[in-house]
């Protein structure tokens, strides 16, 4: 992975909403991700991206069931130590990997150092980002797994996203 790189910029024709789901207990993790999505993120021209909140992990696999999501944004910390289990970032990823076109896995942590990186990696994530976030950090890295994502699925267009055909909000 490119760690020294600047996030990428592309420029596509039409524009597109870009679905990535944060699943976290922690209201302010959700915050602090829909205010950089929101208000100071547009890494690709012709691209809207739009931020969903799931607080445990059944309710992110029910979404994620129903819509292709590129991109997941999962808190290693709390979603294990809160009464939403099951909940690790390591069942997330071993569930998400059954889907037909699995979303890329970003886990975040209080405690992100190199055994947490190197275990999320060698099982399948993503990557990992510290918390508190570094918003330049975070754009980086949530830029080229979109990227990565759209090279490997490449005809699957994220849909609105919804659960039981209700509209899910941001």
């Amino acid at each position: 992975m490119l760690r020294d790189e600047e996030a990428p910029r592309v420029e596509t024709g039409a524009i597109r909403t870009v679905p990535v789901l944060s699943v976290s207990p922690i209201e302010e993790d959700h915050l602090f991700l829909e205010g950089i999505f929101s208000n100071y993120w547009t890494p690709f021209a012709g691209s809207h991206w739009k931020l969903h909140r799931s607080l445990s992990l059944e309710s992110a696999l029910i979404a994620l069931h129903e819509n292709p999501i590129p991109i997941v944004i999962c808190d290693g910390d709390l979603i294990c130590e809160s009464d939403l289990l099951p909940g690790t970032w390591k069942e997330m990823l071993a569930r998400m990997k059954l889907l037909p076109t699995p979303p890329l896995l970003i886990v975040t942590s209080r405690l992100a150092d190199e055994y947490l990186w190197v275990e999320a990696l060698n099982l399948g994530a993503y990557d990992v980002l510290a918390k508190p976030f570094d918003s330049h950090e975070l754009s980086r890295i949530v830029s080229f797994a979109w990227l990565h994502w759209n090279d490997k699925y490449p005809t699957t267009q994220p849909k609105v996203m919804t659960a039981h055909g209700a509209r899910c909000t941001a």
